[in-house]
């Protein structure tokens, strides 16, 4: 099992969605924030088990949500550059690519 680390931008669209859903029903930004820890967690485990994409990334959905998280598999660690809205700005986290 690897560590999973966010980047910040990847940290800060968690955070907008979680207020965006909590703020369309009480407990859904909480189930939204539960589904992408539990995505990490997967990646964490499995990272290979992603789908591939160009440069090296792969994406995993968060389950019940429009959302993948994009990621690269680094030797001992998975780097979460994105949690993208799957209708949204595609390819808008390839600048994202360096690691921490």
């Amino acid at each position: 099992m690897r560590e999973a680390v966010f980047h910040p931008e990847a940290r800060a669209e968690v955070s907008q969605s979680v207020e965006f859903y909590e703020a369309q029903l009480d407990g859904l930004g909480l189930r939204f924030l539960a589904a992408v820890e539990q995505t990490a967690e997967r990646i964490s485990a499995s990272p290979e088990a992603g789908a591939p994409l160009a440069g090296g990334f792969r994406k995993r959905i968060v389950s019940g949500f429009p959302y993948t998280v994009i990621y690269r598999v680094w030797e001992d660690y998975v780097y979460l550059v994105a949690v993208a809205h799957q209708h949204r700005r595609p390819d808008y986290w390839r600048q994202r690519a360096d690691h921490r």
